[in-house]
């Protein structure tokens, strides 16, 4: 993190499939999200919508990909990240800008519907920032029970040896 920058989490619907390239071969993805708050009208006795706001949102590496398999139009989905202006000059001469949410994390709205998460396959090629990062060889699996016995009647649950 740093001083200045913006953080905020949105929580809305996807706008638009993402579109997926790849920017100096760093996978990237980007697709909109519109976040609609609703206000209780107390002379209608009933919600409204109040404006939608627009968020482009970016997302990089291997959330780009991750996002790219997952994402649909339509879909309920918390997006935290950083803002960010994006400022350019239109074929009219003219100054423009837009607002993007580069995403550190995308996930769907579980308040609004279930979802199955598919774990990613461990990539031989990642360059590793510290060896506590780097892969570890599988640990033998042990049991343990998470509450007394003569508590909870309960199956043992598999865990690794490194968390008993």
């Amino acid at each position: 993190m740093s001083v200045g920058d913006t953080y905020v989490t949105v929580q809305g619907w996807v706008g638009s499939g993402p579109d997926f390239k790849e920017v100096g071969q760093q996978p990237h993805a980007t697709f909109r999200v519109g976040s609609t708050p609703r206000q209780f009208d107390k002379t209608s006795q009933r919600f409204v919508d109040k404006p939608t706001t627009w968020f482009t949102v970016d997302c990089w590496r291997i959330l780009a990909q991750n996002a790219f398999e997952s994402i649909r139009t339509g879909q309920p989905v918390i997006v935290t990240g950083r803002l960010r202006t994006h400022e350019w000059t239109n074929e009219a001469g003219e100054q423009v800008s837009r607002v993007i949410l580069e995403a550190f994390s995308v996930g769907h709205d579980l308040s609004r519907g279930t979802a199955t998460f598919t774990k990613n396959a461990p990539r031989a090629d990642a360059a590793f920032d510290s060896p506590a990062l780097a892969p570890h060889p599988a640990p033998a699996e042990t049991t343990a029970t998470p509450y007394p016995a003569d508590e909870y009647p309960v199956a043992p649950l598999p865990l690794s040896a490194e968390a008993a």
